[in-house]
């Protein structure tokens, strides 16, 4: 006759504990490429966490934009998510909707990790840690007297904070948007001292400088091409990318041309994934092995 186990004959018997669920995605257009669910994937099964990340592109559905965000996060909120990142166009949009910012995503005025807590929605920014990250090991000894931003929005506003920490005496920023690139100037020289300029003649802001940043989404696949005239390049500079897919972006072939040394956008893309893994998780990750399994799925991805 088979006997039933009660709950502690269960445990003695040796039975699994439940296996901890976890639920993120990725809010942007054009992220299909994205190596995000990966990364975070493969790293939650080294702590023994089942964890899927979705990828919500507003690509994928006819006349979806930033303006979705609302619903897209209530929908987080009903369906039990830990939280999501959010890429362009949606870092600045999202703001109003949180019910909470932290200091660095308040001083950033942009948000790439939104975590759920108790039905609360708290806004995150891990793109300027993970932007240092990357480059000061790609470029640990970069001249950072006179450096050039390409880019006011959500990446480059996280950028702008992070460089001006690294120490960067001259940060001249280039911006379309006139009033965004305004807003940014005035909110890190609040900060950090009158190291910071809105900049209208990039021909000028990069005759003498000794770097380039770009943080604007040109050179993605969806959105391909070249941010500047790249007559504009020196070989005595050097050249940090935020871009990833592809992770040899138009810009970093024309900077290689030229002789420039250069930080790609994989670097960032790994660090802004540390952080937001453990924002979501509560777990440490491993970074070296977050990086080492990026670099493997860049490999795999090539032609």
């Amino acid at each position: 006759m088979n006997a039933t186990l009660s709950p502690p004959a269960l445990a003695s018997a040796g039975a699994a504990a439940p296996v901890r669920k976890v639920l993120i995605g990725l809010i942007g257009a054009g992220i299909q490429k994205s190596l995000s669910p990966a990364m975070h994937e493969q790293e939650a099964s080294q702590h023994g966490l089942r964890l899927h990340y979705q990828l919500i592109d507003l690509d994928r559905t006819e006349g979806a934009s930033a303006s979705d965000l609302p619903a897209l996060l209530q929908a987080a909120r009903v369906m039990g998510y830990a939280g999501c990142n959010v890429t362009y166009p949606c870092k600045q949009a999202v703001l109003p909707l949180l019910d909470e910012l932290s200091d660095e995503a308040r001083a950033m005025g942009a948000v790439n990790t939104v975590v759920i807590r108790d039905g609360r929605l708290i806004g995150h920014n891990t793109d300027g840690s993970g932007w240092a990250r990357g480059f000061t090991r790609a470029l640990p000894d970069a001249n950072l007297s006179r450096v050039v931003l390409l880019g006011a929005g959500g990446a480059g506003a996280a950028i702008a904070h992070a460089a001006l920490r690294l120490g960067v005496a001259e940060l001249r920023i280039v911006d379309t948007d006139a009033e965004r690139v305004g807003r940014l100037v005035a909110d890190v020289n609040a900060l950090y001292g009158a190291r910071a300029a809105a900049v209208t003649d990039l021909a000028a802001a990069m005759a003498d400088a000794t770097g380039l940043i770009h943080a604007t989404p040109t050179g993605m696949d969806k959105l391909p091409g070249l941010p500047l005239d790249e007559a504009l390049l020196r070989a005595d500079m050097w050249v940090s990318e935020v871009v990833y897919f592809p992770l040899d972006t138009a810009l970093l072939k024309a900077a290689r041309a030229k002789g420039c040394r250069v930080s790609d956008g994989g670097g960032m893309a790994v660090g802004q994934a540390v952080g937001a893994f453990e924002l979501f998780t509560g777990l440490v990750p491993d970074a070296a092995r977050m990086e080492a399994h990026f670099r493997a799925l860049v490999t795999a991805a090539k032609p």
